[in-house]
């Protein structure tokens, strides 16, 4: 047997065993970040894996639509990397009551006053004011790319009101949330600090309407030294909780407070928000956090992995080929450098023994490959009707002829295998077909291919023309 065919082995082993949902949630939290995961994903609970789905529980209705609407898709995706065969989750509402809901009129004020300058709002809050006590100025590695949104963060945090607002953007995953997160950790002993994303910020609103409880609403919110708001694009399109925000915003920049935000796009370039809203986020220091370069990416692989030893007592031992291979490949984003450290760790637990870099391609492959990133459905439409000689019309039309059946099924499938869009926004891109059938052509197309050397073959060809322009690459 082969170099290959072990491999294969391996990790076929690996996706058979029983699914660790603790390492789903570490993969969760990294892919996320620590505010979403813990508002919404942290107290999901796994109930029990089946053939070929598993089910989860939430403790409110509110929690699974939300969970459902924004993250389930790329949750299974997280899990698919890990247990190959399961293709879809089921949520369902456990039997506890939903104490965690609206008690905001049961308040004893005192609560809030002990003492604490972090303040949050109990039970009806959900305690979202959780400063990770891990994320600090000193472990916030600095390279190029994001030394002046660290320095600028310093200063706020040495001289409150000095840049006001301080607004901080880049992409997913760069470290804004580590330098809001910093900033509320060296301020709070002597101020009270809020430190909320634009989603609860959203659904507190939301829930305080509801409940007829504006008035406290508003006296949190603007009873404050320190207002950071993560996320601050999650507010386009409310309009209602826009004017609310603005108020607030104006009341704390006249009373001398400090307001951190961050965002992931600058302020002339965020949707659907009012104008002045986007004029006083831009009359601030507006900075960025660039992506990390190569210095950069290995310092922070050498930083992590070194944390690692010391987590699990030096027995952790990645080669400096490895090291080099990841900080080089993975440039997207640090969460994703530090999620592909995790995978390498694990892979070398489980088999005891240290990947080399053909095993790290492997484990690494969905990240490894970037060009998904640059597909869009239409191109692939456009390459499967050129393969297939037929015209996008005819693909897209609701004809069922079997000349057109099988490109059009091909088509979705390698949708479904090349971008990272949901089932729904597939069937939207495919004439608003239902997602019943978008799944029934991945499932036609994956059974066709075990069986059908040349249909194989067909998609491994287009395959590569859609991802690197190369024809009868196999």
């Amino acid at each position: 047997m082969n170099n290959k065919n072990i491999l294969n082995k391996k990790t076929e082993n690996l996706s058979s065993d029983k699914l660790d949902w603790n390492i789903i949630q570490a993969e969760m939290k990294n892919k996320f970040g620590t505010d979403i995961y813990e508002s919404w994903l942290r107290k999901i609970q796994f109930v029990e894996e089946l053939k070929n789905y598993i089910l989860l529980s939430v403790s409110t209705r509110f929690i699974r639509d939300w969970v459902t609407s924004r993250y389930l898709d790329q949750i299974l995706q997280i899990i698919k990397v890990y247990k190959k065969d399961i293709n879809r989750i089921e949520l369902r509402i456990s039997e506890k009551t939903e104490n965690d809901i609206g008690q905001i009129s049961h308040l004893d004020a005192n609560l809030l006053n002990k003492n604490e300058n972090v303040s949050f709002i109990k039970d009806s809050y959900l305690k979202y004011n959780r400063i990770d006590p891990n994320k600090k100025f000193e472990n916030f590695i600095i390279g190029s790319s994001n030394k002046l949104a660290f320095e600028a963060s310093k200063k706020v945090s040495d001289n409150i009101s000095y840049y006001n607002p301080l607004y901080i953007y880049g992409g997913v995953g760069m470290g804004k949330t580590h330098l809001l997160n910093a900033i509320g950790l060296s301020l709070k002993e002597k101020n009270k600090v809020m430190f909320i994303s634009a989603e609860r910020f959203m659904y507190q609103f939301v829930k305080s309407i509801k409940s007829n409880d504006m008035v406290k609403f508003k006296e949190y919110f603007r009873n404050t030294d320190i207002l950071l708001i993560d996320d601050i694009q999650f507010m386009n399109g409310k309009e209602a909780m826009q004017e609310e925000f603005f108020h607030t915003f104006n009341v704390l920049l006249d009373k001398g407070s400090q307001v951190i935000l961050s965002a992931d796009r600058p302020p002339n370039k965020l949707s659907r928000i009012q104008e002045r809203i986007k004029s006083r986020f831009a009359g601030g220091l507006v900075v960025d956090i660039q992506k990390p370069d190569y210095d950069l990416r290995h310092k922070i692989v050498k930083t992590k992995i070194d944390e690692l030893n010391v987590f699990y007592s030096n027995q952790i031992n990645i080669s400096n080929e490895i090291q080099k291979f990841i900080s080089s490949e993975i440039k997207t984003s640090i969460r994703e450098l530090v999620g592909a450290i995790n995978r390498i760790v694990s892979f070398s637990r489980i088999y005891n023994k240290i990947p080399n870099v053909s095993e790290a391609k492997v484990i690494l492959k969905d990240l490894l490959n970037l060009s998904e990133n640059k597909v869009t459905i239409d191109f692939i439409q456009s390459i499967v009707c050129k393969f297939f000689k037929i015209s996008k019309n005819e693909m897209l039309s609701s004809r069922r002829s079997r000349y057109l059946v099988r490109p059009r099924q091909t088509a979705i499938y390698l949708t479904k295998i090349l971008t990272s869009k949901s089932l729904p926004e597939i069937g939207r891109e495919f004439s608003n077909r239902d997602h019943t059938t978008i799944i029934h052509s991945v499932k036609t197309i994956e059974k066709l291919k075990k069986d059908n050397t040349e249909l194989s073959t067909n998609i491994d060809n287009l395959k590569n023309q859609i991802l690197y322009n190369k024809e009868n690459e196999i």
